[in-house]
């Protein structure tokens, strides 16, 4: 996976998370909603966005899972 998309700290927001993990966005609300992915905080009443580290720890417990 690229995390050359993500930066060191701070929110990215869900266009940048579905070009690292190649899902729909209703696949992804699903996935928020049932727990599978990271809780998204809002930044403003029309911005969501997911905190970089938990993007990151996703991305690596999907690779960790993949390598079983």
């Amino acid at each position: 996976m690229n995390n050359n998309l993500l930066p060191e700290t701070g929110f990215v927001r869900l266009s940048t998370i579905l070009k690292l993990i190649p899902i729909g966005k209703s696949t992804w609300w699903a996935g928020v909603k049932s727990g599978r992915f990271p809780k998204s905080v809002k930044l403003s009443r029309r911005i969501t966005a997911w905190r970089v580290e938990d993007i990151r720890n996703l991305i690596s417990q999907e690779v960790t899972y993949a390598q079983q």
